[in-house]
């Protein structure tokens, strides 16, 4: 599927009549399915969110396109991070730059000053009571959810590249330019630990959902994965050809997903790290990749594909299950550059892009017919 060139009308994407709708068939006795919906839009209403039909992931995919979102003074959207409730979209921006975009109707709210330099990693606290983000300058910051700004740490001396939370939340993992991975004492704001050995910048870290184990990748093609109590490299996998771009543990605590540079991506099982179990090949550059937040086995990447002939980027969104290695759906030409954030809404039902083209999008499932 290609996406449109031009601007829709705006659209409200409205899922609590499809909630209370779900709601009201699991109330009945009967389980809410979206399989053989017929293909008439007055069935929207039957379009339930992902969380009432866990055992049909490919009804997930968000191949049509809702909103446009475009700052007045534009600059690259480099990260996009929903609010937990899913009532918000935060973008950070390359002029470090916060905006806030509505979750319902798309359109914008507010936008702040957050940092002096590109803002390059932003993340939740599980708790939801946190946000963290991190900039070029090596700042990392502490906010509040009505976005208060109550701390500020000189993490790096380099460009903070990712940041994640331990599961506990009392910690977190920074990642930079500077080849380490940094330990934090969340409350005292102190450095508890460095993690070294990779060779190049650190661009990709996560920390594992239940485990005190840590996995990171950067530009030395390596995924190292760590204990953060004492320091050490419990593994180092070096199955990319290019740099690893994007990491992330899923959250049944199985599996690692890496996306890079090398035109793939690969998913590891915790028990064996030493080979994948699957490889996922594409034509374009990975620079992110985001599990599904209801079904497990569903993710999305966001990569470019460059034209030698004008050397434009085309940015273009991947739809895949895990246990497939070829794509379920392809938007091609979601953007016109590189894709360098993805982000599902929590019910899974709406997909957010951020763009190095200056632009957020946003993506739904296709109506009943279309």
């Amino acid at each position: 599927m290609r996406a449109p060139k031009g601007q829709l009308q705006r659209t409200t994407i409205d899922y609590y009549g499809a909630t209370l709708r779900g709601l009201e068939i699991q109330q009945s006795g009967r389980k809410p399915s979206l399989k053989g919906l017929p293909a008439d839009p007055s069935y929207t209403v039957d379009v339930f969110p992902s969380v009432f039909v866990p055992g049909e992931p490919e009804t997930s995919i968000t191949t049509r396109f809702v909103q446009q979102a475009l700052n007045k003074q534009r600059f690259p959207v480099n990260v996009i991070r929903w609010t937990p409730e899913g009532r918000r979209l935060i973008t950070g921006s390359s002029r470090g730059e916060l905006t806030l975009w509505s979750g319902l109707s798309f359109n914008f709210e507010t936008i702040m000053t957050a940092h002096d330099t590109p803002i390059h990693a932003m993340e939740w606290s599980h708790d939801t009571q946190w946000m963290i983000s991190g900039g070029h300058d090596g700042i990392i910051k502490y906010w509040h959810p009505n976005l208060n700004n109550l701390n500020i740490i000189q993490g790096h001396k380099f460009p903070v590249r990712d940041l994640s939370f331990s599961p506990t939340d009392l910690k977190f993992v920074s990642a930079s330019d500077d080849q380490q991975l940094k330990i934090w004492d969340f409350r005292r704001s102190k450095e508890e630990n460095s993690l070294s050995g990779h060779t190049w910048e650190v661009r990709a870290v996560d920390w594992h959902p239940h485990l005190g184990m840590i996995a990171s990748g950067g530009k030395d093609n390596m995924i190292r994965v760590w204990d953060p109590r004492s320091a050490k490299c419990l593994a180092s996998i070096g199955r990319h050809n290019n740099s690893i771009t994007s990491l992330e543990w899923n959250q049944n605590g199985r599996w690692l997903l890496s996306g890079g540079r090398d035109h793939c991506m690969k998913l590891f099982d915790v028990r064996n790290l030493k080979e994948e179990i699957m490889t996922f090949a594409t034509p374009r550059e990975i620079h992110t990749i985001a599990w599904h937040p209801v079904h497990e086995t569903m993710f999305a990447s966001g990569g470019s594909l460059c034209d030698s002939k004008d050397a434009i980027n085309e940015g273009t969104i991947q739809f895949w299950m895990a246990d497939d290695p070829k794509q379920k759906a392809c938007i091609e030409g979601a953007h016109s550059s590189q894709i360098w954030s993805l982000a599902w809404h929590p019910m899974g039902h709406i997909l957010a892009s951020g763009s190095n083209d200056k632009a957020t999008r946003f993506w739904c499932r296709p109506r009943p017919g279309e």
